[in-house]
């Protein structure tokens, strides 16, 4: 009786792929025919059931970069090293004046620090560096706004009197939002982001586990894109179901929220899809009880359908088991007119895959606000192999003169990417 049911199912599959690859190829005519017109990018998303492929722990051996290794990137385009001997650069943040900060942090150990970084005489190469902050506690989003440094720890939003062109915080500061620290899951990053007059501040707060495996009261404030206002005030969920949005920037052309999501694991090899989204005020996204809209997890089935039915699909899948974390949109001019207003995503790589995925930086290319294409690579040869990688990307950061950084928190070193 199993054995006929699995047939089945088989049947049901292979019918269901037919008609898949139909609606595929009309859609492709369909684009043909309209050359100018904006992606859908899940249109093509085919998910296999969750369980197809076992759960596989693979984390391989992080080298380090032998002398005069560096990552590629496609013609055009010339990569070299900004900076390096840090401890886990994991983000940075570009003041207005140009003055880049670099937040050195990790998940087991953490150095716990802001460095900054001063290029004096414009060449591409920072000729100052100093502590700027120390004695923090996982720190990672920094913002600058008004006369106030703000930086996200773990535990909670901190802002410091701040005025342009300080070398170190001597103020002791304040601690304005209370934030749930840490997680079983690792997800300690918190992020920050301002709207364009500087009225909102937006923070990311990722889940204290994979599935909500330890209840939803563990989960309060979690999964989230949290709302307040610049003194901490007026806190509200502005998203949620966002299992661990870490990037957010805001898409050019549009007054549009973005933000890169570390989606679940333990479903198989190619289940969940890390992905990036537009953030709808209000919105739910899915977690714990559904992914890529009313997907239901089957180790959530049946506790929130009413959840489960207004999940929204998000805007573009970037592969399983990624660890996109990264997110910036390019809205300078020195790159050619293909990656201006798109957007870059570091991939941090995977652990819960049988064959490693991410390690690198892609690519999404946007037209008015939207996106316009598939994701592809950008920043590649940080794998040397299956069971060795050099570096791992996560930090993307657009510099004022139309150059990009890219933090390697495991190569200890921040990459510059210049269009030649």
């Amino acid at each position: 009786m199993k054995t006929s049911k699995l047939a089945i199912l088989s049947l049901a599959s292979l019918l269901a792929l037919a008609a898949c690859g139909t609606k595929e190829k009309e859609k492709e005519k369909s684009a043909q025919s309209e050359p100018d017109s904006v992606v859908t990018v899940t249109d093509s998303l085919t998910l296999p059931a969750p369980f197809a492929t076992e759960s596989v722990e693979n984390r391989p051996k992080e080298e380090g970069w032998p002398e005069g290794k560096m990552p590629k990137a496609p013609a055009g385009f010339k990569v070299s090293k900004y900076a390096d001997k840090f401890d886990s650069p994991r983000w940075t943040y570009i003041a207005p004046n140009g003055d880049v900060f670099v937040a050195e942090s990790g998940t087991k150990k953490s150095a716990d620090r802001i460095t900054l970084l001063r290029d004096v005489n414009k060449d591409g190469k920072p000729e100052l560096r100093e502590i700027f902050m120390e004695k923090l506690n996982q720190p990672l989003g920094m913002l600058i706004l008004k006369n106030y440094f703000y930086v996200a720890n773990t535990d909670g939003l901190y802002r410091y009197a701040y005025k342009t062109g300080d070398t170190k915080v001597t103020s002791k500061g304040e601690k304005i939002v209370e934030l749930p620290a840490g997680g079983y899951n690792n997800h300690w990053t918190r992020n920050l982001i301002a709207n364009a007059d500087g009225s909102k501040i937006f923070i990311s707060v990722g889940s204290a586990s994979n599935v909500a495996d330890h209840g939803m009261d563990e989960e309060k404030r979690r999964a989230n894109i949290l709302q307040i206002n610049p003194d901490g005030t007026g806190e509200k969920i502005f998203a949620s179901g966002l299992r661990n949005p870490v990037g957010m920037d805001w898409a050019p052309g549009s007054n549009e929220l973005w933000t890169a999501v570390n989606e679940r694991d333990k479903l198989g090899d190619d289940l969940v899809p890390d992905y990036i989204t537009s953030v709808k005020e209000g919105g739910f996204y899915g977690w714990p009880y559904s992914y890529f809209g009313k997907n239901e997890d089957p180790r959530r089935k049946g506790e929130r359908p009413d959840l489960v039915a207004k999940a929204i699909v998000p805007d573009v899948p970037l592969g399983s088991h990624t660890a996109s974390l990264g997110l910036a949109f390019y809205d300078k001019t020195q790159f050619p007119a293909k990656y201006q207003n798109g957007a870059f995503i570091g991939q941090h790589g995977s652990w819960n895959r049988s064959k490693i995925s991410g390690y690198k930086v892609v690519f999404v290319p946007f037209k008015n606000g939207k996106p316009a294409g598939k994701p592809e690579d950008f920043l590649t040869g940080f794998i040397e192999s299956e069971s060795k990688v050099y570096g791992r990307p996560v930090g993307i950061t657009v510099m004022d003169d139309g150059s990009m950084l890219v933090n390697d928190d495991s190569g200890n070193t921040i990459w510059r990417v210049t269009a030649m």
